[in-house]
């Protein structure tokens, strides 16, 4: 016997992982996903939500759904990538010519 269809809704933020799993229905979408899940009472969502099914980001969340999907919900990045790269490359200068790095 076949496992009954179902989609799934994903969050992490602030020390807390979520992965729940909804049973599916056609016509399903992400809101709908999210709102079944129950996800809004279990942890503290920011205000507008990001979406994504499986790291591809929603541009319509009334996208409808197919079974086995994974509904992402994103947050906002707490630290800007392009500086840790800055600081990453400011400790560690590989790349530039220095006097430990020159081809002799």
């Amino acid at each position: 016997m076949a496992a009954p269809a179902q989609v799934w809704v994903a969050y992490a933020g602030g020390g807390q992982q979520f992965h729940l799993a909804v049973p599916f229905a056609p016509g399903m979408t992400a809101w709908d996903a999210i709102e079944q899940s129950g996800i809004r009472q279990l942890a503290d969502l920011p205000e507008t939500l990001q979406l994504g099914i499986f790291g591809a980001r929603l541009q319509d969340p009334q996208q409808p759904l197919a079974a086995g999907d994974r509904v992402e919900i994103y947050r906002a990045l707490t630290v800007n990538p392009k500086e840790i790269r800055r600081k990453r490359a400011q400790n560690n200068p590989v790349g530039r010519f220095i006097k430990g790095n020159r081809a002799k």
